[in-house]
Order: structure tokens, then C-alpha cells, then sequence
């Protein structure tokens, strides 16, 4: 039964997964993640021979055989992670909570579907994208995909965004705490990101003209640091390291997960993982700030082909620090988030529409 008297909720966005490990259902998801333009930012016609004459064919029965290296027995880690999260929160706020992904599904509209019939009252639904920092490839691509399916429906409530949180006070505080549980004496700790393409970082710069056009372009202010995916990592990896008290010895960042040969974000946490003991770096911490939820880029390219890449180059241990998950902390700070939003407090509401590439 429709219930009147709902008139905010709350929809939580994340990256997606394969719905089965079947190479088909592999292909299927790799195909609308990598024929996004804000992830493989070629000209159609090119893009798509790219993605389905050549990368998909020959990728997906290997990432089909990576999935099913981390698949836990009720799913997809990313999915049952983010199906724990909702149940929490829903546990403890006062509004319906709701989830979708990016890529594969529930899509952004089969979520708001659910709330316009649940809730024929709803007046604004808060999108949270679940990714600390602004990227093209992934805050960005998530918000306008979830706008594209709000107006290609036509929904009667207002869809607000949560902000980008990467220097949030109280962030910085949970995701310190939590890596401050695994710190031990003599381990050197490594800030592992995703990394994306160079070109990502200056089709994001809204002034054209800072972004890569000095080594301290982060350090230098710019409006453009609003949508910099660079600069906002090395803010994180700054604001974490100064609360933990870490000498610039006692941690690095680096970028993983690249795709193509053309200039990343630069270190490669792939090269560091093979440096590191050569430099006298046996004992080793690795988290990986971009993401909030473990998957595949965390429990298979970081916790299995990353570990073994360093152990394989001379190192002694190893240890990944999982992702924030469902840890109170994290959870009590989603809370309070949604509590302000319910209560009309926009602090943490994104204000402005996010960029439109031209791609």
C-alpha cells in the first residue's frame, strides 16, 4: 500500500557488477562500462570497435575468471556489499532507503521507479554517489546517468546530489580511524587509486589552462580543483596521513587499474608494488581511498595480483586495508548526512550541474 505521508528519501549509487560470472553476463557489463564516453572518451564509431572488436572479446573471459577469484557465495561482493549498506541505513534513518548502479543493474530508473509508486507523496530524493572524489569516469558519469533517467521519466520529486566528500571533516576522521586499526611499526603504508587517463584530468579543467601545466598544479589554487580528480586524492592522502601522524616517508600515493597505453596518473601502484622492496620497503599496508565498497579492483587487483607481485619482488608481508564497507563509522556518517538533508540543511548538497565533456 502507497504510503502518503513520505516526502524525502534517499538513493544510493555505486559502480555495478556482472550479474553472473558466465562470460556473457562479463561481456554484457564490461560493454556498457567501457562504451561510456566518460570512461573511454573516443569518438563513437572508434569506441565502439575499440570496446567489441578488441577489448571485450579477449577481456572478458579473463575478468570472468578474476570475478570468480573474489565472488562470495551469496554474489558479487559489490553488490552484497551495498545491499548490507541499505539495510543498515534503513535501520537507522527515518526515510526510505533505496540502491542502484551505474552499470548493469538496478538502473538509477528501476530504483526511482520503486519510489514513485511506494511514495506517491515524495517531493526530493537525495542521489548518493558512492565515490569520495570528482572524476569523470566515475561521480560525474554516476550523477549525470541518474539525471538522465529522472528526466527521461519525469518525475515529480527533485533529485539532489551529495558533493564530492573527499575533504569532509568528518570523512577524513572515519577513514583515519579505520586505517589507524590496521597501522603497525615499520610498515610502509600505500594510498592505491584508481587511476584514470591524463586527458580525464584536463577535459575536467574548467579554466583550460592549470591542470598538468605545472608539477604543482595541485598544490596551486584554482577553481578548477573542484572537478580534479588529482588534486582531490592527494588532498585525502594529505589530510589522512597529517591525522595519523605519518611522516612523508612513512607513505606514498599511486594510481592502479589502467587500461590502454596512453599517460595515466602517474606512479603505477602495478611498478610501486615491484619497487618498493628494492628500496627497503618489505612490510607493507595498501588501501584504496576511491572506493568506499571492496571489489574487484580492491580484492582481486590489490589484495591477490598486488600481493603477489610484491611478495614475488622481495617483500616480506603484505596486508590490504579493506574498504570502508559497512563499518558503524561509515554508516553513522551516511546517517548523519541524510539527517541533514532531511532537516533542509544543504551543506552537503552538490550546487551546481556537473560538466558536460565533450567527448
Amino acid at each position: 500500500m502507497a504510503d502518503t505521508s513520505v516526502t524525502r528519501a534517499v538513493l544510493l549509487m555505486n559502480l555495478g557488477s556482472p550479474s553472473s560470472l558466465q562470460v556473457k553476463d562479463v561481456k554484457t557489463y564490461l560493454h556498457e562500462f567501457l562504451m561510456d564516453k566518460r570512461v573511454i572518451d573516443y569518438p563513437y564509431l572508434f569506441r565502439k570497435l575499440l570496446v567489441d572488436g578488441i577489448i571485450v572479446p579477449f577481456r572478458a573471459p579473463r575478468s570472468a575468471e578474476a570475478y570468480g577469484r573474489i565472488w562470495w557465495e551469496e554474489g558479487s561482493p559489490l553488490i552484497v556489499i551495498t545491499k548490507q549498506l541499505v539495510a543498515a541505513l534503513s535501520a537507522r534513518v527515518h526515510v526510505p532507503v533505496q540502491w542502484c548502479m551505474r552499470y548493469g543493474m538496478p538502473r538509477p530508473d528501476v530504483a526511482m521507479d520503486t519510489l514513485a509508486q511506494q511514495y506517491p507523496n515524495l517531493q526530493e530524493v537525495l542521489l548518493i554517489p558512492l565515490y569520495p572524489h570528482y572524476a569523470m569516469s566515475s561521480y560525474e558519469t554516476a550523477v549525470v546517468y541518474a539525471q538522465h533517467w529522472h528526466r527521461k521519466k519525469r518525475y515529480p520529486f527533485r533529485l539532489a546530489v551529495l558533493k564530492p566528500f573527499y575533504d569532509d571533516a568528518d570523512y577524513i576522521q572515519v577513514l583515519s580511524a579505520h586505517i589507524q586499526n590496521f597501522l603497525k611499526p615499520d610498515y610502509h603504508l600505500l594510498f592505491s587509486y584508481h587511476g584514470v587517463p591524463e586527458r580525464h584530468i584536463r577535459k575536467s579543467d574548467i579554466t583550460k589552462q592549470h591542470c598538468l601545466q605545472r608539477t604543482d598544479c595541485c598544490e596551486v589554487p584554482s577553481p578548477a580543483h573542484a572537478f580534479c580528480y588529482r588534486h582531490q586524492v592527494m588532498v585525502t592522502t594529505r589530510l589522512v596521513a597529517h591525522r595519523l601522524g605519518l611522516g612523508t616517508d612513512q607513505y606514498e600515493l599511486s594510481f592502479q587499474s589502467r587500461l590502454g597505453r596512453d599517460p595515466w596518473l602517474k606512479p603505477y601502484t602495478a611498478q610501486r608494488l615491484q619497487q618498493l622492496p628494492a628500496e627497503g620497503k618489505k612490510r607493507l599496508l595498501v588501501v584504496c581511498p576511491a572506493f568506499v565498497s571492496d571489489c574487484l579492483e580492491t580484492l582481486e587487483e590489490i589484495d591477490q595480483e598486488g600481493r603477489k607481485t610484491f611478495l614475488e619482488s622481495g617483500g616480506e608481508s603484505f596486508e590490504m586495508i579493506p574498504c570502508l564497507n559497512t563499518i558503524p563509522s561509515w554508516i553513522a556518517l551516511l546517517q548523519k548526512w541524510i539527517d541533514q538533508f532531511v532537516s533542509g540543511d544543504q551543506t552537503m548538497l552538490w550546487n551546481a550541474q556537473p560538466i558536460k565533456q565533450a567527448v
